[in-house]
């Protein structure tokens, strides 16, 4: 690979860099998997680029590390939502009270309470 055409991979992956970050502050999930791919690929074509000179790739690992702490950080805010969401549902469907000596006393709900007319 010449280097032109090795800069072209370089330039291609850092600009998809950017755009996965955009994604990721939007909370794009479709754009973010749908760059996964490509990424990947663009990276095994830059580590099969043979060294030909000083290539300055800081650029390029320090984009990879803050849009890996972006992922990272969204995936942990994904996780507390739905424990967030576990929570309230089994709040939903559970009671939970303590007797005199401290003791928790759990009752079930009715899932699906029902209102019934009368006329």
């Amino acid at each position: 690979m010449g280097t032109d055409a090795a800069q072209a991979v370089i330039d291609e992956l850092d600009q998809l860099l950017d755009q996965e970050r955009k994604a990721v502050l939007a909370g794009d999930l479709e754009t973010i998997a749908r760059i996964l791919a490509l990424k990947e690929t663009l990276i095994d074509r830059v580590n099969a680029i043979p060294p030909q000179g000083p290539r300055d790739l800081r650029g390029l690992t320090e984009k990879l590390s803050r849009n890996q702490a972006l992922l990272t950080a969204a995936m942990e805010g994904i996780r507390a939502v739905a424990d967030r969401m576990a929570d309230l549902r089994r709040v939903r469907q559970t009671l939970e009270t303590y007797d005199r000596t401290g003791r928790r006393n759990r009752q079930q709900t009715p899932t699906h309470g029902t209102i019934e007319r009368r006329a």
